[in-house]
């Protein structure tokens, strides 16, 4: 219940109590008072008269036509008035609430807007805004740590994956030390796509990433996408197919498109199990390409299905701990898909089918022509 509707309750309630008590003084004014002062004038042992009868009846009649005439409207209009001033004086309530709610993480600079009166919901609104001011702050320091520690591992990483390399190929290298040097060199590969990843989503936090806009066919992106995935799914004998591939222009950037293809396809092989399935599909619906993407396997869980586009989420350890990957493939798809105007849904049925869902906002501009 809100704050509104708990104050015109009370206030409601007040009013009734201020009736009743309105009545009682009338009822002691009309009835009991006269009644009273009539007694004094009469003999002793006199029994009340008819007379004295339609007097009080009179008077009840005369209390509950000032009730009905002037207390009910009265009390109506105070009801009616309470409820109109709450109203006004809770509207800036409503309206920092609303502004309060569109706050996120990617606008933390907005500042709420100050009524200027110097009243307690001003002092209040000064208060967040100083509040998302240092959350702002610290995110900011946060997104610059991560890109310089991204690009100080950069230089390391590089340096040793060029060793690694070195050494594997020296014929004079015995079996045991080049099978190590091997899963070292697979281990730098793994910290050079955390560091990758971490680096372009800090990036894209911060409004530091352009996308190229071009109109392209998303249909051609998927059959190659569909070709590659066949090829990664050889060794686990797992079937792809592609069901539906229907012509689709959109607008956005064929690279980052492709890195988006990339991820999902590369999660549905990895997250399968040995002679499962992937299924692709790309048709057309209310003015959006629409791509469905399907895959055995374990599944999610109902209770971590909204955290699968959370960065280093991995979903459930028990079935992930052998999967290769760094928990950022969802979270870079999921950013792809906003940055191109789209969005992007997962919905699983372990053990069972895993579904994504792309929707991309089509383009009339044929490919190689600028958008409208």
């Amino acid at each position: 219940m809100t704050i509104r509707a708990h104050l015109t309750l009370w206030y409601a309630l007040v009013l009734f109590v201020s009736a009743l008590v309105i009545g009682a003084v009338g009822y002691h004014e009309f009835v009991v008072e006269p009644r009273a002062g009539h007694r004094e004038h009469e003999p002793p042992g006199k029994s009340p008269s008819v007379d004295e009868a339609d007097e009080e009846s009179e008077a009840w009649s005369e209390l509950l036509r000032v009730a009905l005439f002037f207390g009910l409207p009265a009390a109506l209009l105070g009801l009616a008035g309470g409820w109109f001033l709450m109203r006004k004086a809770l509207a800036p309530v409503a309206r920092l609430t609303a502004a309060a709610g569109r706050i996120t993480e990617h606008n933390l600079e907005e500042t709420l807007p100050r009524s200027g009166h110097g009243d307690e919901l001003d002092r209040l609104t000064e208060v967040f805004n100083a509040m998302t001011a240092r959350l702002h702050g610290s995110f900011q320091r946060i997104r610059e740590f991560t890109l310089h520690a991204s690009h100080e591992l950069k230089t390391p990483l590089t340096v040793l994956h060029g060793e690694l390399e070195a050494a594997i190929q020296d014929p004079g290298l015995p079996p045991v030390h080049r099978e190590r040097c091997e899963t070292q060199l697979a281990e730098v590969q793994r910290l050079g796509q955390i560091v990758d990843g971490l680096t372009l989503l800090t990036k894209a936090d911060a409004g530091l990433v352009a996308l190229a806009r071009k109109a392209l066919r998303l249909d051609e992106l998927v059959q190659d996408a569909f070709a590659d995935t066949q090829i990664l799914a050889q060794p686990g004998g797992i079937e792809v197919r592609l069901e539906a591939c229907e012509p689709s222009t959109v607008c956005g950037d064929r690279n980052r498109l492709r890195q988006l293809l990339l991820n999902l396809t590369d999660n549905a092989i990895k997250y399968n199990h040995s002679g499962g399935q992937v299924i692709l599909s790309l048709g057309r619906s209310g003015g959006r390409a629409e791509l469905t993407l399907a895959n055995t396997g374990p599944g999610i869980p109902a209770g971590l299905q909204d955290r699968v586009f959370e960065r280093f989420f991995r979903g459930d350890p028990s079935h992930s701990n052998d999967v290769e990957g760094c928990g950022l493939g969802l979270s870079t798809a999921q950013w792809i898909v906003s940055a191109h105007g789209g969005e992007i849904r997962l919905v699983s049925e372990p053990p069972g089918w895993t579904v994504v869902t792309v929707r991309l906002p089509l383009s009339t501009s044929p490919e190689g022509a600028p958008p409208n």
